[in-house]
């Protein structure tokens, strides 16, 4: 076990800026787009103070919206198993969940041939996918892939490649690649959970299918900032998460061409997926329900509906502009601060979601986000991100800190993290923090969590996830 109390000799600090040569009440100003749960949850912090909790950690799951738990209610009397009862209830889930698979289709531009496979979420709906690809080809993705988007793919002939320092670069080298001999499939990400630069998701299907390479699309990070169109950019398959996507209820989507589901392993053997069974053999459904088997999650389904249906509703490119307002002010405050530099893939200027990772010189990731938790009621994601090689690839083996906004986030909210880092970078921590078992905590930790979250230990056993 490390601890580390104040530093006694304050570090030299530049102010937080605005934008360079602008004052402070020039800046594009953001509220909340929609009303999330827990806007206004109260954080306690170890001088005893509280506050209102920022939750600047929307990229590893986001804030439920007040419109998706008042559907959940709406739809809890009526719960019951779907498509064999004859009850009421069984008939009204049965509606909802079908009636639900259509809205999600529908969120993502689906092609009247293409099918929507209820998961758990991206991590599931991609491993599903690669149990369905033919045995001809190789699947290629770049090494910038969280894991959802490249751990499913090792298992199978596969190419990874080398992201170059500009985007443009590594279009470049990925139409080498294609060319050199066929892929099945080409596996990219929207949108990097690390950085939240985006890829060009249009040029990325032409030049795949150019090579007779089909494409799926890791949407878990592009689905909750950009509209995603399959018959527009005509990609074959996407993947996303509800609870990403304000829709924390367990469910996620993969939705596309329904050949290679129909002929695909069953993703989970079980009742519901099947046509006929004997004790000797079975015959398969088509999909969707050959890869939905067991009991499916009718108010998982339910919720990310409704929450398609809630980001489908807002006016075209409101959360683009919302985000650039935040994102910008973000970036800035931050660089303008001594030995705090945010990280990009891309030398060229990539447009980008809400995302932004960012290393303070001098002080461990873990240590930074256990301050800002601790003493400003801030929440942020700190690690590698389960994105390791990306974060090789930009010299973080150590981790960094990574803020994200979304629908429900404020000026005041991204305001507060940059005045927090300057105070960090000005005089050091507070308060004393410890590292065990690989986390930074404070030590001692007096704030009380609620009496029905139990201990923060967790179970024995149990160790920290990245995301």
């Amino acid at each position: 076990m490390s601890t580390i109390a104040r530093p006694t000799t304050p570090r030299t600090v530049a102010r937080p800026a605005t934008r360079p040569g602008a004052p402070a009440s020039d800046w594009p100003g953001a509220g909340p787009l929609l009303p999330v749960v827990g806007a206004d949850l109260a954080a306690p912090l170890v001088d005893g103070r509280t506050v209102r909790h920022v939750n600047l950690d929307q990229a590893a799951s986001a804030q439920c919206l007040e419109s998706v738990a008042a559907r959940v209610t709406a739809a809890l009397p009526y719960y019951a198993s779907v498509h064999r009862g004859a009850g009421w209830a069984s008939q009204v889930s049965t509606s909802a969940l079908e009636q639900s698979r259509r809205t999600i289709g529908g969120f993502v531009g689906a092609r009247p041939g293409d099918v929507v496979v209820l998961t758990r979420n991206t991590t599931d709906a991609l491993n599903l996918l690669a149990g369905c690809l033919p045995t001809w080809g190789d699947v290629v993705f770049l090494d910038l892939e969280h894991h959802a988007n490249l751990l499913p793919w090792q298992a199978r002939p596969h190419r990874a490649v080398a992201t170059q320092p500009t985007l443009e670069g590594t279009l470049a080298e990925l139409e080498r690649v294609l060319a050199e001999r066929p892929a099945a499939l080409l596996a990219v990400t929207g949108a990097s959970n690390v950085t939240g630069e985006e890829l060009p998701v249009d040029r990325l299907v032409r030049l795949a299918h150019r090579h007779g390479a089909r494409v799926v699309v890791d949407a878990a990070q592009l689905a909750p900032h950009r509209r995603i169109s399959l018959t527009e950019s005509g990609a074959d398959y996407v993947a996303f998460s509800g609870h990403k996507l304000y829709a924390p209820y367990g469910a996620g989507a993969l939705v596309g061409r329904r050949d290679w589901l129909d002929r695909g392993t069953p993703h989970l053997a079980g009742g519901g997926a099947v046509v006929q069974v004997d004790v000797e053999q079975t015959q398969w459904a088509c999909a969707p329900a050959r890869h939905e088997g067991g009991t499916p999650n009718v108010l998982g389904a339910v919720a990310l509906a409704a929450a398609c249906e809630a980001l489908g509703a807002l006016p075209e490119a409101a959360l683009e502009v919302h985000e650039a307002a935040l994102r910008e002010r973000l970036v800035h405050g931050l660089t303008a601060l001594d030995g705090v530099e945010v990280h990009r893939v891309f030398a060229d200027d990539a447009p980008s979601i809400g995302v932004v990772t960012f290393t303070v010189d001098g002080v461990d990731a873990g240590l930074v986000a256990a301050y800002l938790s601790a003493e400003h009621g801030i929440g942020v994601r700190d690690g590698r991100f389960c994105a390791h090689p990306l974060l090789a690839h930009l010299g973080l083996d150590a981790g960094a800190v990574r803020a994200s906004v979304g629908v429900g986030s404020r000026t005041e909210d991204v305001d507060r993290l940059v005045a927090a880092v300057a105070e960090l970078v000005a005089h050091g921590p507070s308060w004393t923090y410890a590292r065990t078992e690989g986390r930074w905590a404070p030590s001692p930790d007096p704030r009380p969590l609620p009496a029905w979250a139990g201990d923060s230990a967790g179970p024995a056993g149990a160790s920290p996830c990245e995301s």
